[in-house]
């Protein structure tokens, strides 16, 4: 699981063992097949046909559709967490990273539109979404939040009298609203423009004076 949270740890990239091409290409095709359509509409043998394999080899993959789901955004989520952490190298400034975060998630929210209707808003109806490993990568993500938060707060650059889970809850919450329109409506979330109606509108707030 990546460690985003550590952030001014250097990221040790592991070699991980291929996934196996069947694995793949079902992967790949619910990935298409949600450029489409709603995940409840999606049926077990349109996996199949799409992919191009029997669907017994799904069920030796994935025990069930939603473990697919989860799995796919696990694999998509584990590649954004990547991405943030190179992101935020070399940036200094709990504003500043959390300025970078912020455009960072819109941008990936925005370009990978399988990615966010997932993430926004297919799984979350379903209870064992929270005890899955691929929450607790989402988890993760949001941790990093947390950790740049707190860090502003010990630096003096953020006031101590609002608790830090609930500026990040303030900033998840703002992100997720502000997108969630241009994913219902296929519309471009426009990231820098949604990324300074944000800052522009939390920052001051928050700031230490």
């Amino acid at each position: 699981m990546t460690r985003l949270p550590e952030l001014d740890a250097d990221r040790t990239e592991i070699d991980l063992p291929p996934s196996p091409p069947g694995r793949i290409k079902i992967m790949g095709a619910l990935k298409s097949l949600l450029r489409e359509k709603e995940f409840s509409a999606i049926t077990w043998s349109e996996i199949a046909r799409t992919a191009g394999v029997n669907e017994g080899l799904i069920y030796k993959y994935f025990k069930d559709s939603r473990n697919l789901l989860y799995q796919v955004l696990k694999e998509l989520m584990d590649g954004y967490c990547a991405q943030l952490h190179m992101d935020l190298k070399g940036i200094q400034g709990a504003f500043n990273k959390l300025r970078r975060l912020i455009w960072s998630t819109i941008n990936f929210y925005n370009s990978d539109r399988v990615f966010s209707r997932i993430l926004l808003l297919e799984v979350r109806s379903f209870p064992d979404y929270y005890r899955s490993d691929t929450y607790q990568l989402v988890r993760t993500y949001a941790n990093t939040a947390l950790v740049i938060i707190e860090e502003g707060v010990r630096a003096g650059e953020i006031r101590d009298d609002i608790p830090p889970k609930y500026i990040r809850q303030m900033i998840m919450g703002a992100i997720e609203h502000l997108c969630l329109p241009g994913l219902i409506y296929d519309r471009d979330m426009a990231p820098d423009i949604l990324t300074e109606s944000i800052c522009g509108a939390l920052f001051q707030g928050l700031s230490r004076k």
